[in-house]
This record gives structure tokens, sequence and C-alpha cells, in this order.
């Protein structure tokens, strides 16, 4: 008799990707500019440490919401006793006023259709659950983030059916890409129930057009599918173009009458306050959603994973100052435009491009295919060991992110301080340049041991040159 179950045995975690592998030989040996000046560097790793001092900046100036105080007495109590699992309205009004703001104020969110969860992780999840069975399918556009192997597929049974995208049009989402994922899924007797993105893109960090979003519209409508859109970069934007959410989409065609309501019922919205506000700690996430019946099982099924009172209560204080949530926006924003320009003016220098269409994000889509020794994913693999191991840099390789094209990584630059980026990007230019040179020296070893094979072949009696040349071939091969 089996003594656990199949779900604690089984390897479909994910675990194993090497998105996940690179920051446990992280963990083993972390870099520190004291204690270990020569350990590895983590830019695997998307977090928001840009603007911590405009969050303590605030909390300085609002001690009796950080001491859990209302009017100068302490609410510890009432905040430590058991909430009901809707979440505090207070908290719920401040999130979707938030969320607007993100977006202009071109949308309104209502209170009464968001769930609160713990972390974007757990609403996707719970979207999985409330949306598909276990053995049907959802469609992702390539690259996309590597948790979502665990997030959307681990507890579910929900499978994923890619989108091939490519770098001929910056991986946008194509009509053709759609129905030939849902061709694919065809093939492997697979129903599929909707479409996943991330907007703005992980891990490209892009925005999705106007275009792309009305064709993926088009498309579960056309189907009778869901579309989730996982929004948690939203206001991380830095550079046009703007930010559109498909919740603009909706009301743009709903006000024209393009739009049977229950097409808005089917789309669906995934936020979290890790990225824009930095706090991933707090495991803070929402879904949105338009639809009665989702919401309700959604709400019943958060139970499993809250957000804390504490949490609520201070987060619904901070996001109703809009005073401060405009000024960090906008500051947040400045400094990751000016952080972005670092790293990409540090890989120019090591002859590295990115992905030229990236304006959001914590992070680029970087191109390092000029240093693939052979256009495969296993040069991929080599080249991110030589990376991860001699140069002291955890980056994500492109085939953690199921990318169709080898050599392309993803490399944040927001959650170290500027001196560790200058530092990173000293070590890659050192290594590019190191590479060169053995290339270099390599092709001139074989030059000239071709020039002497040449010449002794002229001058030598074939038996011994045969024996001569062997030799050459066997030390060339050794170096």
């Amino acid at each position: 008799m089996k003594l656990l179950s199949t779900k604690a045995t089984c390897n479909s975690h994910g675990q194993d990707s090497s998105y996940f592998l690179g920051w446990q030989e992280y963990e083993k040996n972390p870099y520190d500019e004291v204690k270990n000046p020569k350990g590895i560097i983590q830019m695997g790793l998307a977090e928001n440490q840009l603007s911590f001092d405009l969050l303590e900046s605030w909390l300085a100036k609002n001690q009796d919401v950080a001491g859990f105080k209302r009017d100068g007495k302490s609410i510890f109590r009432e905040l430590a006793l058991f909430q009901d699992y809707h979440g505090l309205p207070s908290f719920k009004k401040a999130l979707v006023d938030f969320m607007a703001e993100i977006r202009g104020n071109k949308v309104t969110f209502d209170p009464n259709h968001i769930v609160l969860t713990a972390g974007a992780t757990s609403a996707n999840e719970t979207l999985m659950f409330c949306l598909a069975d276990k053995g049907e399918a959802f469609l992702l556009p390539t690259p996309y983030y590597p948790g979502f192997d665990r997030d959307l597929k681990w507890r579910t049974g929900v499978e994923i059916v890619p989108i091939q995208c490519t770098s001929s049009n910056n991986f946008q989402i194509t009509e053709s890409a759609l129905q030939q994922a849902l061709e694919e899924a065809k093939n492997k007797n697979l129903r599929v129930k909707g479409v996943l993105v991330t907007n703005p893109s992980n891990p490209l960090g892009t925005t999705m057009s106007k275009t792309e979003l009305n064709l993926l519209i088009d498309f579960i409508k056309d189907k009778n599918m869901h579309l989730i859109s996982d929004e948690i970069y939203s206001g991380t934007v830095f550079t046009s173009p703007n930010f559109v959410s498909v919740m603009e989409i909706l009301k743009e065609r709903t006000d024209k009458d393009f739009l049977d309501a229950n097409v808005a019922e089917r789309v669906h919205i995934v936020y979290s306050l890790s990225k824009d506000l930095g706090l991933p700690g707090f495991r803070v996430g929402a879904i949105y959603s338009n639809n009665e019946t989702v919401v309700a099982a959604a709400t019943k099924m958060s139970s499993f994973g809250l957000v804390s009172s504490q949490t609520q209560y201070l987060l619904s204080a901070m996001l109703g100052d809009k005073k401060f949530t405009k000024n960090y926006l906008s500051e947040n924003q400045k400094r990751l435009k000016k952080r972005q320009k670092m790293l990409v003016n540090g890989l120019q220098k090591a002859n590295i491009s990115c992905l030229k269409t990236n304006n959001a994000g914590l992070f680029c889509w970087v191109d390092m295919r000029n240093l693939l020794s052979s256009n495969t994913f296993e040069a991929e693999m080599d080249l991110w060991k030589k990376i991860l191991y001699k140069v002291g840099l955890n980056i994500s390789p492109g085939s953690s992110c199921h990318c169709t094209e080898p050599g392309w990584f993803r490399v944040c630059f927001a959650n170290m301080s500027e001196d560790t980026l200058n530092l990173a990007m000293k070590r890659l230019k050192d290594f590019v340049s190191n590479s060169n040179g053995e290339e270099c020296s390599s092709d001139n070893k074989r030059t000239r041991s071709t020039q002497a094979s040449r010449s002794f072949t002229r001058k030598s009696i074939s038996n011994w040159v045969f024996r001569l040349s062997s030799r050459d071939h066997r030390e060339q091969e050794e170096r």
C-alpha cells in the first residue's frame, strides 16, 4: 500500500527547470559586496527594490497606521480576530481605485467583483480551478513565465498549449499562431477553455497593442472561450507605448455595441502588489471578473489563501492616500527607466542587444544568440552554465520560458543596487571579451596548422605526411 499520494511523489511541479535551478545555485553562493564579492549575482529574480524608500517614508509619516492604531488607539485585537474571507471593504475599495489610477482612470472597477488572494500565484491557480477541469487546456503565448508550469498545472491538472511567437515580429501574437495552437490542442485531444496572457509581458517586458488585444477578444468570442489577462506589471510601464488594459478594450467595444454582455463575462484580470509596489512578501493578489459565478466560486476558494487583516488595513490606508500613490507611480517609473537604460548600455558595451520594444517590467529580454556555439538549445544551456558558474550571474535561459529560438535570456535589473548592476555588466563584458579572444586564438592555431600541413604535403614523402597530419589533427582536437 502506498503511504503517500500521487501528488506528493510526482515530479510535475516544474522545480527542475533551469529557471529554478539557477536560484538554487545562487542560494548556495550569493554575492555580497563584503562577505562574498565573488559570489553569484541574482539577476533571475523579478523583484522591485528601487522605491522602498518611498514606502518607508510613508510609514514613518503614518505611524498610527503602521502601529495598527486608529485615532491613536490600538485596533490590534480587532485585526487579530477572525475576519470574513470576502476581505475588508476598505481595502477592496482602495485596491480597485489604485488599479483604475494605473490605467489613467479610463476604466473603473467594482469592488464587489474583486476576489482577494495570497498573491498572483494563488489568483491564477484559482481561476484555473474555476474555468477548467483536469485534462482541459489553456493557450499561452511563448515565451511565458516559467512559474506558470507550476501555478496553472500542478494541482489543477490543466494543460498548457503554447502559442508559438517569434522574434520576426518581436514575439507578438498573430491570428495564425492562435489557430496553430488550437490545432495542436485538437491533435492532442485537448479541449481548450481559454487563453492566458501577461500584459505587460513576463519575460519580454513589453506591452500588448490594441490590435493584439482586439485579436484575442475576437478569438475568444468566436471560439466561446475565456481570456485571462495577468496584469501584475501594469504599473511598471516606464516609456511609450502606454499600457492598455484588456478592460479598456472591453469598454470601448461595449460602448460601441460590438460585444455581447456574455463576452465581457469571459474576460478576467489577475493583479498583485508584488511588482508595482515591490511587496511580494505581503502576498496580496486579486482576481477581477464580471462573471458572478466565477467571483462567488473564487471567493469560496480564497479561504485557502487569505490576505491577513493586518496587511489589508495597512495597505488600505497607503493606497487610499492619493497624493502618495500619484507620486509613487510617477517616481517609480522614472527609476525603472533609468535602471533599464543602465542595463541596456552595459549590455551594449559587451556587444549584446535587447528586444527593442522593451518598455515595461523589471527585466529585459536579452539576445545572446551571437554567443552561442551553435543554434541549438544545448548550446544555450552551455552558455547559461558558463554565465552562472564562471561569470557568476544567474539569468534565466529562454528555454525555461518555452521560447522557440535558442539564445534569448531574461535579465532582471530592479532587485539590486547600481553598484551591483555595474559589477554584473563588467563581469559579462570581461567574459565576452575573453571568449572572443579565445575564439580568435583558436582560429589562428587552426590556420597555422592547416598552412603547415599543406607545406609538408608539398615537400615530404606521402606516408610520412600522413602520420604527421594525423598527429596534428589529434592535437587540434585536444586544444
